[in-house]
């Protein structure tokens, strides 16, 4: 059975779990040059950080950290300038962490919600397909591979909601691990640059 066979056979709802798939595959892509960019160099980046604050002045050490992108730096870098211009450190730093925070989980409650809504969506399918197989007994009365056929094709859908859902949950637990590590960095340079803004005041 070729793929396009198997797709028909799995009835209407195989176009809804095509469209769950495909944002799944979508995400992935997205979120994978995010992450790479939030997570550039960050731990270097959290290592060096309480040294340099030590020797240069706030602007001295923004000019070092210019060239650093990853989300860590952000952080630390509105943290800085707030504290170079006078401001509250700690709120530009608050104000920071909650912004990278909300940009590293964006996209994964769409796979919470694909890894729910795709088996749910297969047993739909599969319902259908019970439901046409009961129609055809009650057709063809005594023709028992017309019908067992029918359920075969109706475990199609169940089978690719499954799998879907496999994926996706695959995708968020990763990306979930890669956020939590780097939201420990962001929260270690948060802490270095409340403390180092103490000290100066």
């Amino acid at each position: 059975m070729g793929i396009m066979e198997w797709f028909q056979k799995g009835g209407p709802v195989m176009y809804l779990l095509l469209v769950c798939s495909v944002c799944v595959v979508a995400i992935l892509i997205e979120r994978l040059m995010f992450y790479r960019k939030a997570g550039k160099n960050i731990r270097d980046f959290t290592e060096k950080l309480p040294a340099l604050l030590q020797e240069a002045t706030w602007e001295e050490a923004l000019k070092a950290c210019q060239d650093d992108t990853n989300a860590a730096a952000f952080v630390a870098k509105e943290g800085m300038a707030a504290a170079a211009g006078g401001g509250d450190a700690e709120l530009a730093l608050d104000m920071a962490y909650g912004t990278a925070a909300a940009e590293l989980r964006s996209g994964l409650n769409y796979l919470s919600m694909i890894v729910t809504l795709s088996p749910l969506l297969g047993l739909l399918g599969t319902i259908i397909g019970m439901v046409n197989s009961f129609n055809v007994f009650s057709l063809q009365a005594g023709q028992p591979l017309a019908i067992t056929g029918g359920i075969g094709e109706a475990l199609i859908a169940t089978a690719t909601g499954l799998c879907v859902a496999i994926l996706a949950l695959v995708v968020h637990s990763w990306f979930a691990q890669k956020m939590d590590t780097i939201l420990t960095e962001m929260d270690k340079v948060t802490a270095v640059v409340a403390s180092e803004d103490r000290k100066r005041r």
